[in-house]
């Protein structure tokens, strides 16, 4: 028989990307999403188009509904979870904070909830980057301190991460957080600078350049990641099934490509993809942004043997490909 995993936000861009891998591999995926119009929901049905499989089964859910998914844990006995659905964006979070509440703190209890009462041999959850904030050292390590969010969005991520410890410490739950870095690739998210840049220059419209350029971003494809994730999940379940409940774990590790690429250095790459040039607009740092990120991958490199080998020209190739026949 083979194993279900619950995937949640399999609507969304890294969501569908792990669910594709994991029913490649011969799960049975149970996808779930709220479809929320932050960006087009249009693009999130596309996305679902892709998931045409007998093996998998969508149902529109918000994780902040509790009852919905303790009913849903209830009657799918889940052998494990890839929490992935989330309220996205940094920016979005100094005009709508409610919404990262909701989604990302009651959202993420929920789940915890239903992997302590219906207990699963593995929780591998989405953290971010973000949690690093004001972070000056770098390359980015979980062993540094992170203390001062410059975002909610941030805030509740780390937030996500304690949750997630104490139910290790107190019910268990074998579970790992991944701090995602900038990813990128084909049906990638709107509000991402990629897609926010490749639009602009398609239609000949400037694109703002934040903090005059001296941004660097440690951009990871999408491949990258989504196949990272499920060998996270696939290492972590089998370490815990090897051993006794008591066993259980909460591990954290960056998930990137540990090569951050220079703002401009890769609105160049694009422009070379898309063949047209931008007409660039310098604008200071926004609120809630950082300078640099930048993953130390070595722990998972060491661990489950995480590579991201697609390099930036390729990477960029793929995505303004995909994005100049779907837009």
């Amino acid at each position: 028989m083979p194993k279900k995993i619950l995937v949640t936000g399999a609507a969304g861009f890294i969501g569908c990307e792990v669910s594709l891998i994991m029913l490649s591999k011969g799960y049975q995926v149970v996808g779930i999403d709220n479809m929320n119009s932050y960006y087009q929901v249009s693009l999130k049905e596309d996305r679902l188009k892709r998931l045409d499989h007998a093996d998998f089964r969508f149902q529109k859910m918000d994780l902040a509904d509790a009852s919905a998914v303790a009913a849903l844990f209830e009657e799918d006995h889940f052998d494990g979870v890839i929490h992935l659905g989330a309220q996205a964006g940094v920016r979005y979070s100094l005009q709508n904070p409610q919404a990262y509440i909701d989604s990302n703190i009651t959202g993420f209890l929920n789940i915890l909830e239903g992997c302590r009462k219906h207990p699963v041999e593995h929780l591998t959850y989405a953290s971010s980057s973000s949690v690093y904030g004001r972070n000056t050292k770098t390359p980015f390590s979980t062993d540094d301190p992170v203390c001062q969010p410059s975002s909610l969005y941030a805030a509740t991520k780390r937030s996500n991460e304690l949750m997630a410890e104490t139910y290790r410490h107190l019910f268990n739950v074998n579970a790992t957080g991944l701090r995602f870095f900038t990813v990128y690739g084909p049906w990638g998210r709107p509000d991402m600078a990629p897609w926010l840049f490749a639009d602009a220059i398609m239609h000949d419209r400037p694109i703002k350049i934040f903090n005059n350029g001296n941004m660097m971003r440690d951009f990871t494809y999408i491949d990258d990641i989504a196949g990272g994730v499920v060998k996270v999940y696939e290492t972590g379940a089998s370490r815990f099934a090897a051993g006794k409940p008591e066993s259980a774990e909460h591990r954290l590790y960056n998930i990137g490509h540990g090569d951050p690429v220079n703002l401009l250095d890769f609105v160049k790459t694009l422009e070379k993809h898309l063949g047209k040039t931008a007409e660039k607009i310098y604008m200071p740092m926004q609120p809630g942004d950082v300078e640099v990120t930048w993953a130390d991958t070595k722990a998972l490199e060491k661990d489950v043997g995480y590579t991201a080998g697609t390099n930036l020209d390729t990477g960029i190739k793929a995505f303004a490909d995909w994005f100049k026949g779907y837009c």
